[in-house]
């Protein structure tokens, strides 16, 4: 029961701060928006430190189960427009609904990790299927610095998705395309 407690109150706190932001992230208003007692976040997350982590925490499970999720529904891609399409629908999936709240809370998470070393620990990007996937494309396509290609690859893929989070819109496939091309040019 208190695991399924403090998850619940991980989510709720999500919630809040994709909803008010960092400033608005309170024991009280995750007690409300849990619909709990209040003291209840309190009482499963001492300090405002243990409320960030257990919201980190949950981001990062929910963030892995997705990437897992969609790797599994999706074949590994063998040419270039299926690794775009793959790219796109994540990026998708990161603007919308729920991810786009996730996306929110992820980021603003980032920043509080500048200045919080256990924070930045939860959020360094972890091995997931969506990362294999890329690395396995490039390495079939001859790519010889596979771990540097993928990691700039997904860090230009996320600026993208910071960047229509901040400004509107979705990624444009023209973006994901050159992004794709230039992690295969070889120098």
């Amino acid at each position: 029961m208190a695991s399924d407690r403090r998850t619940l109150l991980a989510d709720a706190a999500l919630d809040v701060l994709a909803d008010e932001g960092i400033r608005g992230l309170t024991h009280r208003a995750v007690d409300r928006r849990a619909a709990m007692p209040p003291g209840t976040t309190s009482a499963y997350f001492r300090t405002r430190a243990a409320l960030l982590t257990g919201l980190v925490t949950r981001l990062v499970q929910l963030d892995q189960a997705e990437l897992q999720t969609t790797a599994e529904e999706l074949p590994p891609p063998r040419t270039v427009e299926e690794l775009v399409d793959g790219i796109a629908l994540l990026t998708r999936q990161r603007l919308t609904d729920e991810g786009r709240r996730r996306s929110l809370a992820r980021y603003a998470c980032a920043v509080e990790s500048v200045r919080d070393p256990e924070l930045r620990e939860i959020l360094v990007p972890r091995e997931n299927a969506g990362r294999e996937a890329v690395r396995l494309f490039l390495a079939a396509h001859g790519v010889t610095d596979v771990e540097n290609r993928t990691h700039t690859l997904l860090t230009c893929i996320d600026g993208l998705v910071f960047d229509r989070l901040v400004n509107g819109g979705d990624v444009a496939r023209e973006a994901l395309d050159g992004l794709v091309s230039a992690a295969l040019r070889q120098a």
